[in-house]
């Protein structure tokens, strides 16, 4: 008497096809790299949350440069409003030199120029949804400046302050008077991942998994043609009726 017991037994069973073990060891290395940009998350939080030990002795490193109140507006009745709204625009630059200069080649010399700087200029993106939040006031200083980009082949809008002389440089010591704690262990580990991630080669694909496209894709998502870029692009209606008006008087 023979018996079928083998041959049902199995039939519930479904082997996989090598597609779906392919696809299966796919979606495993996918939640190997997921697990090694969160775990590459949580020891950089742990780092920053490191406290800062202050110094016995500070000590300076180099200079710092950045923008303080004009003395006529300092002493003016508009020196609050101005530095609260300097506040949100200022800029710091570091440098060794105290005069702030950097080498440059003109007509095949070596010369030294003072190094440019300039006070915050808001993205259309920082315009309208960043984290420094400018009343209506302060918008008012402002104007709208589109300047092409040769390196991102696309107009890039800014907006800039109209009133940059309110304002004047000053150099001032950059004193060191506190220090990050450091945890060997942390940065062990730290490095550690780094290592495997780099000899690896796996930052690319970690990227492209976490953020759901390659690093430089983001170019060719808000690049614009200059044919296909018009002058009312990005304005709003009562902007373009008041310039049709203008236009035809």
């Amino acid at each position: 008497m023979h018996s079928n017991e083998g041959p049902l037994h199995a039939l519930p069973y479904r082997l996989r096809s090598a597609r779906q073990k392919r696809r299966s060891q796919k979606e495993d290395f996918e939640k190997q790299l997921i697990q090694l940009h969160n775990q590459r998350i949580q020891l950089q939080a742990d780092k920053a949350r490191l406290p800062w030990i202050p110094l016995a002795e500070p000590y300076q490193k180099g200079w710092k440069r950045s923008f303080v109140l004009r003395e006529d507006v300092w002493q003016s009745k508009q020196a609050d409003f101005y530095q609260t709204l300097l506040d949100k625009i200022n800029t710091t630059q570091y440098s060794k030199d105290k005069g702030f200069k950097v080498k440059k080649r003109k007509r095949r010399k070596r010369v030294y120029e003072v190094k440019k700087q300039s006070l915050r200029e808001f993205s259309e993106w920082d315009w309208s949804y960043g984290k420094l939040k400018l009343t209506e006031t302060e918008k008012m200083l402002f104007y709208r400046q589109e300047t092409w980009s040769a390196q991102s082949r696309c107009f890039i809008i800014q907006y800039v302050f109209i009133e940059p002389w309110r304002f004047v440089l000053q150099v001032r010591p950059h004193m060191i008077t506190h220090m990050k704690m450091i945890d060997a262990d942390l940065e062990a580990r730290i490095q550690q991942l780094e290592n495997y991630i780099e000899n690896k080669h796996l930052n690319y694909k970690i990227f492209k998994i976490t953020n759901g496209r390659s690093r430089h894709s983001w170019k060719k998502e808000f690049e614009i043609k200059p044919q296909y870029h018009h002058p009312f692009r990005n304005m709003s209606l009562h902007s373009i009726l008041e310039e049709l008006k203008e236009q035809k008087i």
